[in-house]
């Protein structure tokens, strides 16, 4: 597959962000199929990620349906910046010493059919 997946990608991050000269894609393709990891600005995290995360799963579902197109799975990895904030730790590990935990949701990955995610993408 040509790099589509990633000028498709960089076209809509650099649509999003307020300094897309910042935008930097680095593409890995392995038997896994295509990771884009994507860095940016660590003031354009906010619109990239979105609300509950729902910019960045919409952006990752669409890389999906274009890598579904090529026959390639395509997956997308954001880079937090340096300094940025990260997960929310839990209160009772806080202190020194102590493993590091966070709250998050448990991630389950379901496969769509390019029908299906082209019908979710209308809503």
């Amino acid at each position: 597959m040509t790099e589509k997946d990633q000028e498709f990608l960089e076209f809509v991050i650099k649509g999003l962000v307020d300094q897309p000269e910042s935008v930097k894609i680095h593409r890995v393709v392995d038997e896994m199929g295509v990771l884009l990891t994507l860095d940016i600005h660590p003031d354009d995290m906010g619109k990239v990620i979105g609300r509950q995360g729902n910019t960045a799963k919409a952006i990752r579902t669409l890389l999906r349906v274009v890598g579904m197109k090529h026959n390639a799975r395509v997956n997308l990895k954001i880079n937090e910046p340096e300094g940025g904030k990260g997960p929310s730790r839990t209160s009772d590990t806080a202190e020194a010493g102590a493993p590091t935990t966070y709250r998050s949701e448990p991630q389950t990955h379901t496969m769509k059919t390019v029908d299906e995610a082209m019908a979710e993408l209308e809503l």
